[in-house]
C-alpha cells in the first residue's frame, strides 16, 4: 500500500479524533483537547494522550503513551487494537470505519504466474501467512480458549487456516487439517518464518496426527511476537505457555521462539534491559537458559528466570488454576513489573 494512501488515511481519522478515539479506545474518556486511555491497545489506565484538535502543540490523531515513549497515529490505534499486522488490512478496517470506497486494485500477477516457492522456505511461509486469517471467530480461538487462554489482544501474529497441508511421511498421501498459523517475525518485523499447530476439526485440542507441529522458514534468533517490546520482554518456547503468561501480564512483550534452541539464540531488541526468560522444565530448558542468561549479562541486559510448578505455564494455568499462577509469577518478578504488568485479581 502506498506511503501517501496510509497519509490520507490518518488524515482523514484524524478530522475524526474523537469518534475513533470513543470506538477503538472505549476504556478511555475525553480529558479537555485529550483522549486519555491506559495504552494503545484499549487497556484501561490514564497514561496515553491522543490530541483530538489541532494545535501548536501537534496535529490532531497524534499520541502519546507517557509510561513507555510509545507514539503514533490513529492507524496504529486501530492496528494495536485489533492485533493486525498488515496494513492491507489497517487500511480496510479505517476505511470501512470512514465508510471511504475501496481504492481501484493495482493489477497483480496471477498467483498461477507466481514462481513457485521452496518448500519450507520464507518466501512459502510468508504467502502461507498471507493466505491465512485473523483468529477471532475461528478454531483457532476456540483451540486457545480450550487450553484456558482467552487473553487475545494483540494477537494478529496468530492466523487461521481451514485446510492447511500437512505430509505424513514420504509414502502417504498429503492431508488437510485446520491449523493455527503464526507469523516468525526478525526485530523489524519482516516475516521470515511462520509455525504450524495442526488442529482437530472441532478446534478441542490438536489434530490426531503424529507431528502436531512445524516450523519453516528461517526461524533463527527471530520469534513470534506479541506485543511491542520496550525496556522489559518475556521470551520462552511454546506459544501457548506464553499466552498462558500473557493471562496474568496482559501488557508485557512476549516472544514465544518455538525451541529451546532458538530460545538460546533470540536476538534482543535494542532498548531491552530486562529479560523474563520462561523456562520449562525439561532439560532442554535449562540449557536455553543457561546460555540466554549468559548472552543477555554480556549485552548488558538483566536476566530473571520465571519457572513453572508444573511443566510449562500452560499446564500450571490449566491444572492450577489462574490464580495460583498468578501467585507462582508475582514472587519471581521484579517488584517494580509487578506494579506495571500484573494484572489484578478479578
Amino acid at each position: 500500500m502506498a506511503r501517501r494512501d496510509a497519509s490520507d488515511l490518518a488524515h482523514c481519522l484524524a478530522r475524526q479524533a474523537e469518534a475513533v478515539c470513543r470506538h477503538y479506545l472505549s476504556n478511555g474518556h475525553r480529558q479537555g483537547n485529550y483522549w486519555q486511555v491506559g495504552d494503545a491497545r484499549n487497556s484501561k489506565g490514564r497514561s496515553m494522550f491522543v490530541r483530538l484538535k489541532d494545535s501548536p502543540k501537534g496535529p490532531a490523531g497524534k499520541w502519546t503513551d507517557a509510561a513507555t515513549g510509545e507514539h503514533g497515529d490513529l492507524l496504529d490505534v486501530i492496528r494495536e487494537t485489533l492485533g493486525l499486522i498488515d496494513f492491507a488490512d489497517v487500511a480496510e478496517e479505517a476505511r470501512d470505519f470512514l465508510s471511504l470506497p475501496r481504492p481501484e486494485p493495482e493489477p497483480a500477477p496471477s498467483r498461477r504466474n507466481l514462481p513457485p516457492a521452496p518448500s519450507g522456505s520464507a518466501e512459502a511461509a510468508r504467502r502461507l501467512f498471507a493466505m491465512s486469517q485473523p483468529i477471532i471467530g475461528t478454531l483457532v480461538e476456540t483451540y486457545l480458549r480450550n487450553r484456558g487462554i482467552t487473553l487475545l489482544h494483540g494477537t494478529g501474529s496468530l492466523r487461521f487456516h481451514p485446510r492447511c497441508y500437512y505430509v505424513p511421511d514420504e509414502y502417504s498421501p498429503t492431508e488437510t487439517w485446520p491449523a493455527m498459523i503464526a507469523a516468525v517475525t526478525d526485530l523489524d518485523g519482516r516475516i521470515t518464518g511462520a509455525h504450524r499447530t495442526w488442529l482437530a476439526t472441532d478446534g478441542s485440542d490438536k489434530a490426531p496426527i503424529d507431528t502436531q507441529r512445524k516450523a519453516m522458514g528461517d526461524l533463527l534468533g527471530h520469534a513470534v511476537r506479541f506485543g511491542v517490546p520496550g525496556e522489559v520482554m518475556a521470551a520462552g518456547e511454546g506459544i501457548e505457555t506464553m499466552l498462558s503468561l500473557r493471562q496474568i501480564l496482559p501488557d508485557m512483550a512476549m516472544a514465544p521462539a518455538l525451541s529451546a534452541a532458538h530460545l538460546a539464540a533470540i536476538l534482543f531488541p535494542p532498548m531491552l534491559r530486562r529479560l523474563y526468560i520462561v523456562r520449562d522444565n525439561d532439560p532442554a530448558g535449562d540449557g536455553a537458559r543457561d546460555s540466554l542468561i549468559a548472552r543477555a549479562n554480556a549485552d548488558g541486559i538483566e536476566a530473571i528466570v520465571l519457572s513453572p510448578a508444573l511443566g510449562d505455564f500452560n499446564e500450571d494455568l490449566r491444572t492450577l488454576g489462574i490464580d495460583a499462577l498468578r501467585a507462582g509469577v508475582r514472587v519471581q518478578l521484579a517488584p517494580e513489573d509487578v506494579a506495571r504488568f500484573m494484572a489484578l485479581a478479578a
